[in-house]
């Protein structure tokens, strides 16, 4: 019969602090978007990660081969 005096505040404790935690989240705007973190990781945008420089010089490599390409598969361009 002891323990039920010493359990009963703490449970009122406990649920006056979660009650608490829980108004200040909510204040605090922690439920505002529940949808909004599920859909953006389906956003592509690995594009901006890439630096401007790394795009810029695959793309002269691309083009470079190309034109390598070219010149063999048509013998009588001379380049």
């Amino acid at each position: 019969m002891h323990i039920v005096m010493f359990l009963v505040p703490l449970m009122l404790l406990l649920v006056a602090l979660g009650v608490f935690l829980f108004s200040w989240a909510v204040k605090n705007g922690q439920y505002d978007d529940l949808d909004g973190p599920a859909h953006r990781i389906l956003y592509d945008d690995d594009k901006d990660m890439i630096p401007d420089d790394a795009r810029t010089d695959k793309k002269a490599d691309t083009e470079g081969q190309a034109s390598t390409r070219d010149s063999d598969q048509n013998p009588d361009n001379k380049a």
